[in-house]
C-alpha cells in the first residue's frame, strides 16, 4: 500500500498527504505504477459517465482527455514535447556532440515547433481514436478507457528495466538504475490480475474474454519498448524522464490503434 501511495503521489496531482519521498521509496514504487494507471482509467470512466449526462458525445471525449492530462499534470506530454524538440535538433556531424546537444535541449524544457506538433498530434490521434472506439461495444469502449493508462504505466517499468540513464542526474536515473526483474514481474502480474474482473464487470454486455488480444497487446508493447530503448540509446545515450514520458504517450496511442484494428475485424 505504501508503494502504491508513493507512486500515486509521484505520477498524479492527486492531493495525497504523506512523508517526504526519498530516492529509495521512489524506486520501489515503480512496481505499483500499473495500479496508478488503473486509478486513472477509473477516473476516465467516471468522467465519461458524468459528462455524458450533460454534454454531446464528442465533447465528452474532450473531457476524458482533459481528465487524463490533468490527472498527471501533463507530465508525459511534457516529456513527449521535450523529446521531439531534442530529436529535431540539427546534427553537428559528431555523435557524442549531437547526444550532448540533444540532452541540453531536452533539459531546457521550452517547447519548440517539433514538441508542440508532437503534443497536437498525440491529442488529436487519441481524440479521434476514442471517438471511433466509442461507436463500438460498451465493453470495448470502457475496457479501453481502463487499459489505456494502465498498459502505458507497464511499458514505463519495462523500459526502465532494459534502459540505462542518459545523464547522471534527474528522476529518470533514480528509477532506471533501480528497477529490476522483480518490479517487472510484479507489474506484469498486477496487469494480468486486473484483467480477471472484466468478465464480471461487463457480464451484462455479453462479454467473453479474448485472451488472444491481450497476449498480442503485451507482446507488441514489449517489442515497442525494446525498440524505443534502442532508439533512445543511439540518440541520447540512454533514457531520461522525458523519454519515458514519450514512451508512455506512444504506447497509449498504439494501444488505441490496436483496439480499432482488432475491432474492425470483429475479433475483440
Amino acid at each position: 500500500m505504501r508503494q502504491f501511495l508513493i507512486a500515486l503521489r509521484f505520477l498524479t496531482i492527486l492531493p495525497l498527504k504523506g512523508h517526504m519521498m526519498n530516492e529509495a521509496d521512489l524506486a520501489k514504487s515503480s512496481s505499483a505504477f500499473v495500479l496508478v494507471g488503473l486509478v486513472q482509467g477509473i477516473m476516465l470512466i467516471a468522467a465519461d459517465y458524468l459528462c455524458g449526462i450533460v454534454f454531446h458525445p464528442d465533447l465528452v471525449i474532450v473531457m476524458i482527455l482533459l481528465v487524463l492530462v490533468l490527472s498527471n499534470g501533463g507530465f508525459h506530454l511534457d516529456g513527449l514535447s521535450d523529446t521531439f524538440d531534442a530529436l529535431a535538433a540539427k546534427t553537428q556531424g559528431n555523435e557524442d556532440i549531437d547526444k550532448q546537444k540533444r540532452l541540453l535541449i531536452m533539459k531546457d524544457g521550452k517547447s519548440g515547433p517539433a514538441g508542440i506538433t508532437a503534443i497536437v498530434f498525440s491529442l488529436a490521434i487519441k481524440y479521434l481514436s476514442l471517438r471511433n472506439i466509442s461507436h463500438f461495444s460498451v465493453l470495448t469502449y470502457y475496457s479501453s478507457l481502463i487499459l489505456m493508462p494502465t498498459i502505458s504505466k507497464w511499458t514505463i517499468v519495462v523500459s526502465m528495466f532494459y534502459g540505462k540513464p542518459a545523464r547522471q542526474d534527474g528522476l529518470g536515473k533514480i528509477f532506471i538504475n533501480s528497477v529490476g526483474l522483480k518490479e517487472v514481474i510484479i507489474s506484469t502480474s498486477i496487469f494480468f490480475l486486473l484483467l480477471i474482473p472484466l468478465p464480471v464487470i461487463f457480464i451484462s454486455y455479453g462479454f467473453t474474454m479474448k485472451y488472444a488480444f491481450y497476449s498480442l497487446l503485451l507482446v507488441t508493447m514489449y517489442v515497442l519498448c525494446r525498440l524505443w530503448v534502442s532508439f533512445f540509446n543511439r540518440k541520447f545515450g540512454g533514457l531520461t524522464g522525458d523519454t519515458l514520458g514519450a514512451i508512455s504517450e506512444s504506447t497509449e496511442i498504439t494501444f488505441l490503434l490496436m483496439v480499432i484494428v482488432w475491432s474492425r475485424f470483429s475479433i475483440y
